[in-house]
């Protein structure tokens, strides 16, 4: 289960992030510009579910302990060049 709470409704976003897989929980914090927000969804759907949706791309490649702790959602395009072109399916 991926629990996102937006914390900051300012320039960048920012959000608290919660893991869960059975009886174990990550957590982290995000970043997110406006206008990566909008670029990687056209603003068809809020913020959240954004983050929501990087998650779950993330955790179709990898343990949620191999996520970053703390990181700007930009940085997942460093490790998956693909995230960009991809995000849309999972939106």
């Amino acid at each position: 289960m991926i629990d996102v709470k937006l914390t900051n409704s300012g320039d960048p976003f920012e959000f608290d992030v919660a893991v869960r897989e059975g009886d174990t929980e990550t957590r982290h914090r995000v970043t997110m510009t406006e206008s990566t927000y909008r670029a990687l969804t056209s603003e068809g759907v809020g913020p959240e579910r954004c983050v929501e949706a990087a998650f779950q791309f993330l955790l179709d490649r990898e343990p949620k302990e191999s996520i970053l702790s703390s990181f700007d959602i930009t940085v997942i395009s460093r490790y998956f060049p693909s995230f960009e072109d991809e995000i849309s399916h999972y939106l």
